[in-house]
């Protein structure tokens, strides 16, 4: 029995003669399966070897620009060490000289708020020396928005209320006393606490300046920071409390807008 198999004629343009060429049909089969494979071959290659080699360029890219960065970042660190050399530098000089340690203040700018001449002649709403609170910490018309909550519920008690004045708003001194502490808070951020006579205190918190150092003695009136968003807030405000004997009093049974 003749095996089966394959002829391929080949036939030149031009030529009358003709090639055959004759195959096994096991030949025909493993060329046609050889076929199919590389040509899969070629497309898996051409599937991952594009991404691989993106991947591989945009790793080189990757490298240079962390090369980069922590050449900036070495640079950084060195001003950094600079910095804090010679701030401990400037405060060992204060110490030295004796200079009083200045009122913090935040790192925001300042903005001018209108501010009210009095009357020639009219005299000061004021009190002279130390006194008891009774006076509204501020000229502008705030907005209470929160008041005094008796403690209770922990999540609900707060101590004083919380007026809304603008950035940089004045604050006066509710009473004339002693600044008892003027510095930095978590929740309070920027404050001041004056201590009064008759076992007195006022507290106010948030402030962008304090424009008060511990020590200070205040007169009732005195601008003693201006308001802002620090510590524990969400939008400028001026935290306001008023203490006797460690007790937390309701501020608006002892002051009113306006006095």
């Amino acid at each position: 029995m003749k095996r089966r198999g394959v002829t391929i004629v080949v036939h030149v343009d031009g030529q009358l003669a003709s090639k055959k060429y004759r195959l096994p049909m096991w030949a025909f089969e493993a060329g046609k399966w050889g076929a199919l494979v590389i040509g899969l071959l070629v497309v898996l290659f051409f599937t991952f070897a594009g991404p691989i080699s993106r991947d591989a360029a945009r790793a080189h890219i990757l490298d240079r620009e962390v090369a980069r960065l922590r050449e900036e970042n070495g640079r950084v660190q060195q001003l950094a060490a600079a910095v804090n050399r010679a701030e401990a530098n400037y405060q060992a000089l204060r110490q030295l000289l004796g200079v009083k340690a200045p009122a913090q203040q935040a790192p925001d700018l300042m903005r001018a708020v209108p501010v009210t001449a009095g009357v020639p002649g009219s005299g000061s709403r004021f009190e002279a020396g130390p006194s008891i609170p009774g006076h509204w910490p501020l000229d502008l018309q705030g907005f209470v928005t929160r008041g005094q909550v008796r403690p209770g519920d922990p999540a609900e008690s707060h101590a004083g209320i919380d007026i809304a004045v603008p950035q940089g708003t004045p604050v006066r001194a509710a009473g004339g006393g002693t600044v008892a502490a003027a510095g930095t808070d978590h929740d309070y951020g920027l404050f001041v606490l004056l201590r009064h006579p008759e076992g007195y205190e006022t507290m106010y918190g948030h402030a962008s300046r304090l424009l008060v150092a511990e020590g200070d003695e205040v007169q009732a009136g005195q601008v003693i920071a201006l308001t802002g968003s620090s510590g524990r807030s969400t939008a400028p405000h001026l935290h306001f409390e008023i203490r006797r004997e460690g007790k937390s009093l309701n501020p608006l049974t002892m002051v009113r807008e306006g006095n």
